[in-house]
């Protein structure tokens, strides 16, 4: 554990400017900008703050939203237009900054993204489209990247208006993602049925990507601990969704208690285990024990998945912490065609030292 302590330590060396953990903003060159991944750091690290006490971690995290958050509450980098349910994520850090500062920025701020939701485009069956270049598409990182944003602001600011709409957006991914057969959720849907990737009569991609379904267990657990007692209904149907896919994704856990990269295909070559899809469950797994959504029995399989991302992936390196085995990126369309097959998915970069990766790690670290 002294050497993840250290890793986390080596990770507070970034800046905006240099995100050490950011692997594609560094591989395009990009210029800093606001975006998802490094909102999963940012959450990580606020976490790291609650659990020990040590005020360099939210100093860390207020220094880095500080360089984007303008006093009128604008985001520098940030498009409304772009419909980018990504660009919400980052937004979940500005809750905590706010408690801890009282200053009207980050409430502006959380404003300014709170209105991207209230417009952002929707399916025909009620589901945010996921960016304004994904039409009518419902991807289920976007879950994650939303929706407990969405319901933290209606719990603080709005007298909870909007919860049948967040409830009723989850439900309508149970219904349409869902696969009956392995209680396993497809990567996304065109519920337009246009696009090349997807099935003509479904509109689902073809496979189970393990961050996806990853980013979508994550989100369940999270607005289930940001749910009150009296939101009966809501804390119900949620918490059948999180224990009906853990006991699904339990089905295809390795001996090595990870997960492979498409999830129940771990026999076929070259698929691999895969670490920020592994993270993100172990972390969930841990978490909901912890808040005694799930029973005690479950924390081994937690355990096992921590265990084993840790033997397989964690490793010294010319006196550097490195986690290795982390998927780039993936998604579906788009100007490289990305057409869901299992050798696309093959095909993208495995990297080292990225948040996708080392956030979820970190939270499940925090859990056990």
């Amino acid at each position: 554990m002294k050497l993840i302590d250290r890793y986390i330590d080596e990770l507070l060396e970034s800046t905006p400017e240099t995100p050490l953990w950011n692997q594609e903003m560094i591989r395009q060159g990009k210029k800093p900008h606001w975006n998802y991944i490094d909102g999963c750091m940012m959450t990580a690290f606020l976490t790291l703050y609650k659990k020990k006490g040590d005020i360099k971690f939210l100093n860390f995290v207020k220094e880095y939203i500080d360089y984007f958050i303008a006093e009128d509450g604008s985001i520098l980098t940030y498009e409304r237009e772009a419909w980018n349910l990504d660009n919400i994520n980052e937004g979940r850090a500005l809750f905590a900054l706010y408690d801890h500062s009282g200053n009207e920025k980050y409430r502006k701020a959380l404003d300014v993204l709170y209105d991207q939701l209230i417009n952002q485009p929707r399916t025909a069956g009620g589901n945010f489209w996921h960016k304004a270049i994904y039409p009518d598409q419902i991807w289920l990182d976007g879950l994650y990247m939303a929706q407990p944003f969405y319901l933290e602001y209606e719990k603080r600011f709005n007298g909870k208006r909007n919860y049948r709409d967040i409830l009723s957006q989850y439900k309508n991914v149970y219904e349409t993602l869902r696969d009956r057969e392995t209680g396993l959720y497809f990567h996304a849907c065109d519920t337009s049925r246009k696009m090349f990737w997807c099935d003509r009569k479904t509109g689902l991609s073809r496979h189970f990507w393990l961050r996806a379904i990853g980013w979508f267990y994550m989100s369940l657990v999270d607005v289930l601990e940001l749910l009150d007692k009296e939101d009966y209904e809501f804390q119900k149907e949620i918490s059948e969704m999180f224990k009906e896919l853990t006991d699904s994704l339990l089905k295809y856990q390795d001996e090595s208690g990870m997960w492979f990269q498409i999830a129940d295909l771990g026999s076929r070559k070259p698929n691999y285990l895969e670490t920020s899809g592994s993270s993100i469950i172990a972390f969930a797994l841990l978490k909901a024990v912890r808040l005694n959504i799930l029973p005690r029995s479950y924390y081994s399989h937690g355990e096992r998945a921590f265990k084993g991302i840790c033997r397989e992936y964690l490793y010294e390196k010319e006196g550097k912490m490195n986690l290795g085995g982390t998927c780039l990126v993936a998604g579906l369309g788009g100007k490289e065609r990305r057409d869901g097959s299992f050798e696309y998915y093959m095909s993208e970069p495995v990297v080292e030292n990225e948040a996708k990766g080392i956030a979820p790690f970190i939270l499940a670290y925090l859990n056990l």
